[in-house]
């Protein structure tokens, strides 16, 4: 039996975003050997941006794999069906209805390929990769714009029966609370821990408090990033803001950890910039709310992976998983 030189293989990870779309070549290591981007809301069907794709990919494909195996394609999209390939109904891509995403990339790059949500993609990313090598059992947690999972359980993603499962971010945490802006459900997490939640929060605790340093911004600038430069100011205001925000958070890993007992939750995405300030009371109300055979065993870390690159190494990883 021929022994497979793992240095000498290639995957290309794609994360496909609503505005951008971010690729790269990515070795067995776990290093990004090219990457490149293009804008997905330019094209008015997903053939041409295929097409658009293999234009980028190819040459750079021609020039880093010369002398490697170039093993297949992963892609991270948004309400990708891991088991059918297809991007379904997704809100914020400009094609409509169930897309056979992943016949059309391998019909056009001669290569498989291997799909799944975003969150996902991170999930993986972060066990190969990341802050979660060597664990079987973990969530991910992405807390960006909206808020995303991934389960691994046993070593293996939860996918459900039908390729879906780990929406924890629309999980519902305070029922009959905040309404969504996009599923119309009320209290759940999405709408409290993501960048977006914190927004609406702090908008309505200023209201509150005349006094505090968030009222010297205009309303459209009260995002989750404004609010952060006045917690580091000391602003109470601010500072109340993430408290409440982890408050929500840790109450729904509760639920979580109660439900598949992982190892740790691994915390990703650009809200996690806040540090400490959503950390400690997330990490107080996720105790506080745990059965006492949970409490203390399960590690609430940030991710080991570069933001810019996580989706990448997230989606190559699907290439890797057998």
């Amino acid at each position: 039996m021929s022994l497979v030189d793992l240095s000498k293989q290639v995957a290309l990870g794609i994360d496909i975003g609503g505005t951008n779309t971010k690729f790269g070549l990515v070795n067995h290591r776990g290093e990004i050997l090219v990457k490149g981007s293009i804008p997905t809301d330019e094209f008015e069907t997903p053939e041409e941006f295929i097409d658009a794709l293999y234009e980028k990919i190819q040459p750079m494909a021609d020039e880093y794999c010369e002398g490697k195996e170039f093993e297949g394609i992963g892609v991270g999209a948004p309400n990708a069906n891991y088991y059918r390939g297809t991007i379904e109904q997704a809100p914020n891509l400009p094609w409509k209805g169930v897309i056979n995403f992943a016949d059309l990339m391998t019909e056009k790059f001669g290569k498989p390929c291997k799909m799944t949500n975003d969150a996902n993609a991170a999930a993986l990313g972060e066990m190969m990769y990341g802050a979660a090598r060597g664990m079987k059992d973990f969530i991910m947690i992405t807390l960006g714009t909206g808020v995303g999972s991934g389960i691994i359980a046993g070593g293996h993603l939860i996918y459900g029966h039908d390729g879906f499962a780990g929406e924890l971010g629309h999980t519902i945490v305070k029922p009959g609370g905040r309404k969504h802006w996009s599923t119309g459900s009320e209290g759940s997490l999405e709408a409290y821990a993501s960048a977006t939640g914190i927004s609406i929060t702090a908008k309505k605790m200023r209201a509150e408090f005349p006094e505090s340093v968030l009222n010297q911004y205009p309303e459209e600038e009260i995002d989750s990033k404004t609010v952060f430069e006045c917690a580091k100011q000391g602003d109470p205001t601010a500072i109340e803001v993430f408290r409440y925000t982890g408050q929500k958070l840790g109450e729904a890993l509760a639920n979580f950890v109660m439900f598949s007992s992982p190892e740790a939750i691994l915390l990703f995405g650009g809200v996690i910039k806040a540090g400490d300030f959503i950390l400690k009371p997330a990490k107080l109300h996720m105790e506080r709310n745990l059965l006492p055979i949970f409490r203390n065993k399960v590690k609430l870390v940030f991710s080991e992976l570069d933001e810019a690159d996580a989706a990448i190494l997230g989606a190559s990883a699907l290439v890797w998983e057998k």
